[in-house]
């Protein structure tokens, strides 16, 4: 699907409310990247260097989320900062992309991206506690390239 499409059948207000709930809770950060064109390698590695690219590496724990999706590959991955990971391990990651990739299949993107969101809110949530001194370290909107 084309990247243009794909992102006019998103509703950009709901995935950032998604985002800003999510993040009401922890101290945790979550991002949705969409990435525009076709490649052949793998998304988990586009989206590693995408974390870097975005500066997701700097937050105070070490704890953000990328959502990467690649609607033209057909391709998406969610990981986590280094302190997530540490947290829950790679069962968690491989439950949350099969939940998310019966949601692509069945085209319901913006549900896809939102379950990804929430999970991850749910998770940081549990591991990383909102605290009177919390920030929201990262944008929240959607970002795309």
């Amino acid at each position: 699907m084309r990247t243009h499409r794909f992102l006019q059948r998103l509703d950009h207000k709901r995935i950032v409310q998604a985002i800003k709930k999510a993040e009401g809770t922890t101290s945790g950060q979550i991002r949705v990247f969409i990435q525009r064109g076709e490649f052949e390698d793998d998304a988990l590695l586009r989206a590693q260097r995408k974390f870097l690219q975005l500066g997701m590496q700097k937050t105070r724990e070490r704890n953000a989320v990328l959502i990467y999706v690649a609607p033209r590959a057909h391709k998406f991955a969610v990981i986590g900062d280094v302190g997530v990971h540490e947290k829950c391990g790679d069962i968690f990651w491989q439950k949350l992309v099969e939940e998310m990739r019966a949601h692509f299949q069945r085209e319901e993107f913006e549900r896809a991206i939102v379950h990804g969101i929430s999970q991850a809110g749910k998770l940081l949530a549990a591991h990383f506690p909102r605290t009177g001194d919390t920030i929201n370290e990262l944008p929240d909107e959607i970002a795309q390239g």
